[in-house]
């Protein structure tokens, strides 16, 4: 069974940093992108920022030049730093990894799963 479990949300004040870590459990063979996204209470959930297996990265416009986004796909684990927190970065931030492939005898499984959510909170 493939899981996400995400860590490092917490409270901070605006220009602060925080570093979010999720690894992905399940006997899992490959990712082909893994990504954070981000939903305010009353909001639509938005992406954040992705990474593929490659290396190559997209952001949103609103975190870039603030966020990085990095992985080691060794140990199935994706980061993002958070510099320069705004309190309109608060949030729950989720994790998410598409195309991910587990396989365990007898049988394989391609699914794109989520994490349970790590909150952000940033005061001004």
């Amino acid at each position: 069974q493939v899981q996400l479990v995400e860590s490092g949300g917490g409270l901070v004040q605006a220009g602060g940093s925080l570093r979010l870590s999720c690894v992905v459990s399940g006997s899992i063979v490959s990712i082909t992108a893994m990504g954070w996204f981000r939903q305010a209470p009353g909001k639509q959930r938005d992406l954040v920022a992705t990474i593929t297996n490659g290396g190559s990265t997209n952001y949103a416009d609103f975190v870039r030049g603030r966020f990085t986004i990095s992985r080691d796909n060794a140990k199935n684990t994706v980061f993002l730093q958070m510099n320069s927190l705004k309190p309109e970065d608060t949030a729950v931030y989720y994790c998410n990894a598409e195309n991910a492939v587990s396989k365990v005898p007898g049988k394989t499984t391609i699914g794109n799963y989520w994490g349970q959510g790590t909150q952000v909170t940033v005061s001004s």
